[in-house]
């Protein structure tokens, strides 16, 4: 369910995080992959002005799954989405070509990590990083030897025998990755942990770890992700957005500024321009035009653009989709907490999620771990209560 697990604007965020890495690092030729609703993307990005990629020789190209003449299919796993676009590959007939997951967040000069990459003479390159141990059976993990050469590699083990965790980000001699996925073409959900690297490793592939010291954070979970923006928050952030020799770069719109009530209160806060705040708002990150009206609260949350939480609402500990609304004097976030009942392994410690354009009528009480989806009614809830663990999804996919 995109609208829950990640908001469109966030997969949106995610993405040109990488084209800011990419334009710091001298990377000028882009293409962004993308299963769902391309438009929204392609609107945001554009010809990649705001990162310096509009170029008439490479630049940023929006690439999402098509019909050709041999047929296609939606991308089956991250190695199929590069062998579907082999033809884009083809024509810049590259000596490198480097593959980054959406999901993460991290600052990082892929230049080094590409000097280290011809400097030991590798075929592929895995940035990698160490997690705690009790953390690596979530991520594909790596054994080294004293040259960085990898030995073993593990995708997601149950028992995992390091605490070197890939990144996800690859660096590959392409001669070597298309004659890879040509042979690797039928394969179902080709990956590149699950199937690419391994058939690398077993062919006696020359494979190494850059291993990575930064900040970098996997957003796979919406726990994680509302950790990564609660971060940003900090006096100090980790993950710093206003260091000079690292620009951040994305699109500017023309909006009003931000607008702070006489009657209100804002701390420790990162408030979107065109917002107004009549509440109070503490600990939260706040996007582009949301109306946060007199006598709501809002702690610890993520709210998206275009959101309105109206007068005396509590909004605790949730992240609240963009376009959406949230009626007067509603609770989100309210009592014990409870495993989801719907999806007990997504909707997670203590988070209220709503998806984009939902709708909560006025004196709703919400609790935690729940997950609310389009546009409700008071029918849709019991006593005016959603307890905690519940779900109420009346859009996106209901499964």
């Amino acid at each position: 369910m995109q609208s829950l697990r990640y908001p469109l604007e966030e997969y949106i965020e995610l993405s040109i995080s990488h084209l800011r890495n990419c334009i710091n690092s001298g990377i000028n030729t882009v293409g962004v992959l993308t299963q769902y609703q391309p438009l929204r993307l392609n609107v945001h990005i554009g010809i990649g002005i705001p990162w310096d990629l509009d170029r008439n020789d490479g630049g940023v190209a929006i690439l999402p799954p098509y019909e050709s003449t041999d047929g296609s299919d939606w991308y089956s796993g991250t190695a199929n989405a590069i062998y579907q676009n082999i033809s884009y590959l083809d024509s810049y007939d590259p000596e490198y070509v480097l593959i980054l997951s959406g999901d993460h967040i991290y600052k990082m000069d892929y230049e080094v990590m590409l000097d280290f990459h011809k400097k030991n003479g590798a075929s592929v390159t895995i940035a990698t990083m160490p997690v705690p141990l009790e953390e690596a059976s979530r991520f594909g993990i790596v054994v080294t030897d004293e040259d960085h050469k990898i030995k073993e590699f593990e995708e997601k083990p149950e028992n995992p025998s390091s605490n070197l965790a890939s990144m996800g980000i690859y660096i590959f001699n392409y001669k070597l990755l298309r004659e890879v996925l040509m042979e690797l073409a039928e394969v179902d959900n080709c990956d590149f942990g699950k199937h690419v690297i391994p058939y690398c490793h077993e062919h006696n592939e020359p494979i190494f770890a850059y291993e990575f010291n930064g900040y970098w954070k996997d957003v796979g979970t919406l726990s994680s992700y509302w950790e990564a923006n609660m971060e940003l928050i900090d006096i100090v952030p980790e993950f710093n957005l206003y260091e000079e020799y690292w620009r951040i770069y994305t699109k500017q719109d023309i909006i009003s500024p931000q607008y702070i009530g006489p009657k209100a209160s804002v701390e420790k806060c990162i408030i979107g321009e065109g917002s107004r705040i009549y509440g109070d708002v503490s600990n939260s990150v706040i996007g582009e035009g949301v109306i946060i009206e007199e006598g709501a609260v809002v702690k610890d949350s993520i709210i998206m653009s275009k959101t309105r939480v109206g007068a005396e609402a509590i909004v605790q500990k949730s992240i609240i989709a963009e376009n959406c609304d949230i009626g007067e004097k509603v609770v989100l976030g309210d009592g014990e907490e409870a495993p989801n009942k719907l999806k007990p392994a997504i909707y997670t410690d203590g988070l209220v999620t709503i998806g984009e354009n939902s709708v909560i009528p006025r004196r709703m009480n919400v609790g935690k771990n729940t997950a609310i989806a389009g546009v409700t009614e008071p029918e849709d809830y019991i006593d005016g209560r959603l307890e905690s663990g519940g779900s109420i999804i009346k859009a996106g996919d209901k499964s």
